[in-house]
């Protein structure tokens, strides 16, 4: 996971979802993408073995917007955000779920 700039925040109402107290993973998907469906197994787990640690899926499809501003080329993009909705770390593709325990314990 690559680290973001750290310029960009992002809310409860753009992400459609709750955000973690301590962190957010925040995954953008599309309806026919099959690594999609193992990236949110691997965050859904990772969150749930995290105190504080919220994962939030976002339907890149029917959010074209907030994709072209984050510039999410492809199909799985996971963003890690600490708990101000501030974007710290983003990966495309599937993430190794020790990849993301690493990301967050940056984090947190």
């Amino acid at each position: 996971m690559r680290t973001n700039g750290g310029a960009v925040r992002l809310s409860e109402a753009e992400l459609g979802g709750a955000l973690g107290e301590r962190a957010t993973l925040v995954q953008f998907s599309t309806a026919f993408c099959q690594p999609c469906r193992a990236t949110r197994r691997v965050l859904a787990e990772v969150a749930g073995m995290v105190d504080g640690v919220a994962h939030v899926e976002v339907d890149a499809e029917e959010r074209l917007e907030l994709v072209r501003r984050l510039e999410i080329l492809r199909t799985p993009t996971v963003l890690v955000l600490d708990g101000g909705g501030r974007v710290v770390r983003r990966a495309a593709g599937l993430p190794r779920k020790v990849d993301v325990i690493a990301a967050l314990g940056e984090t947190v």
